[in-house]
């Protein structure tokens, strides 16, 4: 899956006209506190990006079951859509294996972290399809707004639990950049932190 536009902005949080996922008021609420961020500091705008593309990256794949702080998670790349799973990379086929993209781990502040595997920092699909998601991050920036204004509070296209921890990963980052004093400045002032430090063309990740 490719990021769109609205997997990283221009959708705040509303008022959504009933649930379409089936969950009733009290679930629906209790998966809201369960995904609420905790131990939020201030952080460096390069680090707030690095989660913000990182936790982006992993929460546009597919996954069917509720992300638990702590546990290992393991991201492919495979027929051209990525997938996280509980399940590693040894214990897939060899297309999983050759689409691996790296074990991941969502933090109590809900946001994601990556350890990269070798395939993903080498020449390839999986490398082409991780760069093209950051290109596309990269555009979503490109706005007049300030970051926390096109932050993806609600996205509707989003499967459920990948919805409920985006917006978790909202109020993270919402709160970091309170407490770091960086509200109001716009996206695309943000935009010169991307570039991983490094200067290999790697994008730039949270781990």
């Amino acid at each position: 899956m490719s990021i769109k536009k609205h997997n990283c902005g221009t959708a705040v949080a509303i008022n959504s006209p009933g649930n379409p996922d089936g969950k009733g008021a009290n679930g629906l609420m209790l998966d809201w506190q369960r995904t609420e961020p905790r131990g939020l500091v201030a952080k460096s705008q390069r680090q707030i990006l690095a989660e913000f593309f990182t936790s982006m990256l992993i929460l546009s794949a597919h996954f069917k079951y509720k992300p638990a702080v702590g546990v290992a998670n393991f991201l492919y790349w495979v027929d051209g859509h990525w997938s996280l799973s509980l399940i590693a990379p040894e214990q897939w086929s060899e297309d999983h294996r050759h689409g691996y993209a790296g074990r991941c781990q969502l933090q109590s502040d809900m946001t994601w972290t990556i350890d990269p595997s070798d395939e993903m920092l080498q020449a390839g699909p999986l490398s082409e399809a991780v760069s093209g998601f950051f290109a596309a991050f990269a555009d979503t920036l490109d706005s007049d707004l300030a970051l926390e204004e096109i932050l993806p509070f609600y996205v509707r296209q989003m499967p459920y639990w990948q919805r409920m921890h985006a917006n978790g990963l909202s109020r993270s980052i919402q709160g970091a950049v309170t407490l770091g004093s960086q509200t109001g400045i716009s996206a695309r002032d943000w935009h010169s932190c991307l570039l991983s430090s490094d200067q290999s063309g790697t994008p730039l990740l949270s781990q």
